[in-house]
């Protein structure tokens, strides 16, 4: 029998697709073809127009952003030696080939940001926690924690001052995992949990209640500083509807996690 936490793993990856702005404006636009009645078409092609626009909005998606990604601290702002940084993984490209090397997507801030905290003398230590996010599991045969400490290494960093938590596929079980891992090392007890700006609420939720309370250190930002031009206001932007969906899969998997008890 498959187990809660594979069907959960499962659900999720579908759920990221039917949150998907792209496919209610697809879904309004089969309607309105498919749909019989002139009355009811047209509604739909009004209703389709309209949401084109609001989400192509660069600045109505910004403005969300900012209200939801927590605000960037400053490596100042933390205490002089953390034993350890956290570095949630979810930036890799594992469907590129040739597998000889590692392909970074756009949340590579995540590493860079924890190399710069390491290289700073603000974390003795970088534990690098995800298995693989894909369906069906790695391509690679690495996980991503694997691949990134290669980054890390590649960087300078000593492999003794590199953990590996190698088993979660989300955010849950990064949080469960990392505190397994932590029982090895009882020398560790402070820690930052380095991610995505967006992704930082809900990771700091999961570690909190399994009874790890990392000091945040948001990284990758999607939101911009706001503007007060016409061009910000009204411009659209092409790619306001796939990090709209970025938004909403968040929005929406911080409230599941909410009703779970997992953050």
């Amino acid at each position: 029998m498959c187990s809660f936490a594979g069907v959960f793993f499962l659900l999720s990856k579908i759920l990221f697709y039917a949150i998907m702005p792209a496919v209610w404006l697809l879904a309004l636009l089969l309607g309105a073809v498919v749909v019989r009645r002139p009355r009811w078409s047209r509604r739909l092609l009004v209703a389709c127009a309209v949401l084109f626009v609001v989400l192509t909005n660069g600045a109505l998606l910004n403005e969300a952003l900012l209200a939801w990604e927590l605000p960037p601290v400053r490596p100042t702002q933390l205490p002089t030696r953390l034993d350890a940084g956290v570095l949630l993984t979810g930036i890799t490209k594992g469907s590129k080939s040739p597998h000889d090397r590692v392909y970074l997507s756009t949340g590579a801030d995540r590493l860079t940001n924890a190399l710069w905290l390491y290289r700073a003398g603000r974390i003795r230590r970088i534990i690098v926690s995800g298995g693989s996010g894909e369906v069906g599991g790695s391509k690679t045969g690495r996980s991503e924690a694997a691949q990134l400490a290669t980054l890390l290494r590649l960087s300078g960093v000593p492999p003794q001052d590199i953990l590996l938590e190698e088993r979660s596929r989300n955010t849950r079980e990064n949080a469960l995992y990392t505190r397994q891992l932590l029982t090895q090392h009882p020398e560790i007890k402070s820690l930052v949990l380095v991610t995505s700006a967006f992704h930082q609420r809900r990771a700091l939720g999961c570690f909190q209640q399994v009874g790890l309370h990392p000091i945040p250190f948001p990284a990758g930002y999607y939101s911009a500083n706001r503007q007060a031009t016409l061009a910000y206001w009204l411009l659209p932007d092409a790619g306001a509807l796939a990090n709209w969906s970025i938004l909403l899969h968040e929005l929406v998997g911080y409230v599941v996690y909410k009703v779970l008890g997992y953050c």
